[in-house]
């Protein structure tokens, strides 16, 4: 007989979708025959010594300088180079160890360095900041004129008849390319298809909600969903799932490079250090438990806040976007991202991980300082009131959003529940009342046997 307790239970909790259990024990189509090499071990001694030997030398034998600006910044270089060096020799690794994993320690110390900085931003006013980029880079510091991608949008301009394209070549700058490289990237760290096509429209559908607060946001539709969401990131998208399959499908052997007969081999596994050590399919499963719902959409606004937060920095900081400032922004979150890809989807995915990861980590409060750092430098652009169809259409979609939630989770699994119940109680009537005592008898003697 089934037991009453089973009936009332809802939801017996989503299997995960990567086979955690196999990847511990080694897959199939991957082999490494274990070489240790010499920069595939730990040198936190030699990294100690060389360390000490120049702070030695500084103090006893390199000449003073009496220049307060000079020693300080040198001093602040010196502070941030011994930490990454106690960083990349210390910390732990984290899923990824391709090319090496002092890569990606390398990248954990300067995701803390850059939050570091972010709260120290956070606590000056907004003329102080702007003028603390100064010692970055003299040429920071001064207003910068936006550039609007709206006004004309014809295609094709009978007025100008010597260039009657010209709205189209003025929009087709360094941004096209970035815009399909980055959604190649992107399609990368998230291994999704579905989710990276939300995140595409979603992001034009907040340029369309915003672009009474950036001018940068206001562009023609047809630079909207045809160049940037059909052929930039539409193509980036699908370049970025057929190298996801491919990764996903080839084997992956490794043996030490010393064990290489060939020096042709020796130089392609020296190229294959650079490639993924193994690989993990993403499937994100969102509907399948609220649990997994709820994160993915608290999932999906950190990453549009990261993606705005571009945006308004510079516009706020005065930081131009050809400038090294906001194109190493933008590798950072690449690089460090795809670590935090990865920690998330286990983090959600695998029942026995009840750890966030670090980098994880520390990429959800570097984008929350980035937020904070725009509303407290400027209030007056970020409250702009909305135009009533926009905030009518995001009250629209919230209240849809909330009413398929409590649909899905609730009242469907109610329903579904109810349903089973009714045609349990049936089979049960149809099979007549059942004798629980002869039951017993049977099995006490099928046990004997």
């Amino acid at each position: 007989m089934e037991s009453e307790s089973s009936d009332l239970e809802l939801d017996d909790g989503p299997r995960p979708a990567h086979d955690w259990t196999a990847e511990k024990k080694g897959h199939k189509q991957f082999f490494d025959d274990g070489t240790m090499s010499f920069f595939w071990r730990a040198h936190t001694v030699t990294v100690l010594v060389i360390m000490l030997a120049v702070l030695f030398y500084v103090a006893l034998f390199e000449e003073q300088r009496h220049s307060f600006d000079y020693n300080t910044k040198r001093g602040l270089v010196a502070c941030i180079f011994v930490f990454l060096m106690f960083g990349v020799t210390q910390t732990p690794d984290g899923p990824f160890i391709r090319p090496h994993p002092v890569v990606w320690r390398l990248v954990l110390c300067v995701s803390v360095l850059y939050e570091i900085a972010l709260i120290f931003i956070l606590f000056q006013d907004v003329d102080d900041a702007r003028q603390l980029l100064r010692h970055v880079d003299p040429s920071l510091g001064r207003p910068l004129p936006d550039k609007d991608y709206g006004g004309n949008c014809l295609i094709y301009d009978p007025e100008v008849p010597e260039d009657p394209f010209h709205n189209f070549k003025d929009k087709m700058d360094g941004f096209v390319t970035t815009h399909f490289f980055g959604w190649w990237l992107k399609t990368l760290i998230l291994r999704d298809y579905w989710l990276c096509m939300v995140l595409s429209i979603m992001f034009e559908v907040l340029e369309y909600t915003l672009e009474h607060q950036l001018p940068n946001f206001s562009e023609c539709w047809w630079d909207h969903w045809i160049m940037d969401a059909l052929l930039c990131n539409g193509l980036g998208i699908y370049l970025g799932m057929r190298t996801c399959e491919y990764l996903s499908m080839k084997p992956y052997r490794w043996s030490g490079m010393w064990n290489i007969p060939t020096y042709k081999g020796k130089l392609w596994r020296i190229a294959l250090q650079f490639s993924p050590y193994s690989w993990t399919d993403f499937d994100w499963r969102p509907t399948d438990s609220l649990k997994r719902w709820l994160a993915m959409l608290a999932f999906i606004a950190m990453f549009l806040l990261a993606e705005l937060g571009t945006f308004y920095l510079k516009f706020i900081l005065w930081i131009p976007p050809p400038h090294f400032l906001c194109l190493g922004r933008l590798v950072f979150f690449l690089v460090a991202g795809g670590v935090a890809m990865r920690e998330t989807f286990e983090f959600l995915d695998n029942p026995k991980c009840k750890k966030f990861g670090q980098q994880a980590w520390i990429i959800s409060a570097i984008i929350v300082t980035e937020v904070l750092i725009v509303l407290k430098f400027d209030w007056e652009t970020v409250t702009k009131p909305f135009p009533p169809h926009v905030a009518l259409f995001w009250i629209l979609g919230a209240l849809a959003i909330l009413i398929w939630t409590i649909w899905h989770f609730y009242v469907k699994r109610l329903w579904n529940w109810h349903v089973k119940r009714i045609i349990r109680d049936k089979k049960r009537l149809s099979n007549g009342p059942v004798d629980v005592y002869a039951t017993r008898v049977r099995a006490n003697k099928t046990k004997k046997q």
